[in-house]
């Protein structure tokens, strides 16, 4: 999965300091880096801001801290595209190697999300300021303190003997094209396991028994941690579709699942863990 970076570490405390010689800094727009593909690579942040300006301290792996760009987006000349340089979706993330950039770029992209979508404070309407010593946001008039927020959500894997249920999302609900799992958020004053419950039903009309917890994943595309489970088919295999949000749901045996486009998510963990076929 995205964040299975060993052997390198994330450092996820927040410990600010001046950049160094191979510290990396990311450029965000909407939906898109900069960044070199191949060999894989973000700015330098002393190429790119050789004071630290506009620099905003995000985590390290290893010993490499990363950074986010905060000011006006600069002139790149110093980063020419006829030595591989360019402006990437985030779908990039999923497939960039060494896999720890990619896990570096998803984090510190939802992060400039979140900085810029909290700009101003939700109780009093002042403007925030970074806070000193806490990877937060702070009101000066209110003191009101804000932290990066985090959704729960379920991923479910239903199973019904050798067959495994599986889904496309609608047109209008997900940009993702490959089979999925029954998938949702968890609601105010609701379990994980109720959420697995009532989220099968919702989607398929189906119920489920003997839930069995699989792992969790931090998932920054969504800004979700992600709750995988395992569970058995309980009573009737028919499917009656919520077509808002699938396409398709379907009931395929192991034989018959393709082999997962990617191997980022814990989804395509789990149907490959159905079929046998993890760890690959």
């Amino acid at each position: 999965m995205i964040q299975d970076i060993a052997p390198h570490l994330y450092h996820n405390a927040y410990l600010p300091r001046a950049p160094r010689e191979g510290d990396q800094v990311l450029l965000c727009r909407p939906n898109g880096v900069f960044l070199r593909e191949q060999p894989a690579a973000y700015p330098e942040a002393l190429r790119l801001s050789p004071n630290g300006e506009h620099l905003r301290y995000l985590f390290a792996i290893d010993e490499t801290a990363f950074y986010l760009w905060e000011g006006e987006l600069p002139v790149l000349d110093a980063f020419p595209a006829e030595e591989g340089w360019d402006w990437h979706t985030t779908e990039i993330f999923r497939f960039l190697e060494p896999r720890f950039l990619g896990f570096a770029g998803i984090t510190g992209y939802r992060l400039w999300l979140w900085y810029g979508s909290n700009r101003f404070c939700g109780r009093c309407g002042k403007p925030l300021v970074h806070h000193d010593t806490l990877r937060a946001l702070s009101c000066p008039e209110c003191s009101n303190l804000i932290f990066p927020t985090i959704s729960p959500c379920v991923i479910v894997a239903v199973t019904n003997g050798d067959r495994l249920l599986l889904t496309h999302y609608a047109a209008g609900h997900s940009n993702y094209r490959h089979y999925a799992l029954i998938a949702g958020y968890t609601e105010t004053g609701e379990s994980l396991e109720d959420s697995v419950h009532r989220e099968v039903f919702e989607e398929t009309g189906l119920r489920v028994k003997n839930l069995r917890f699989y792992k969790s994943q931090p998932w920054p595309f969504s800004g979700t941690i992600l709750a995988g489970f395992f569970c058995e088919l309980d009573g009737s295999d028919e499917i009656t579709l919520e077509k808002e949000e699938l396409s398709e749901a379907v009931w395929l045996t192991r034989d018959e699942i393709p082999v997962p486009n990617d191997h980022s998510s814990i989804t395509n963990e789990m149907i490959d863990v159905f079929c046998g076929r993890f760890p690959s």
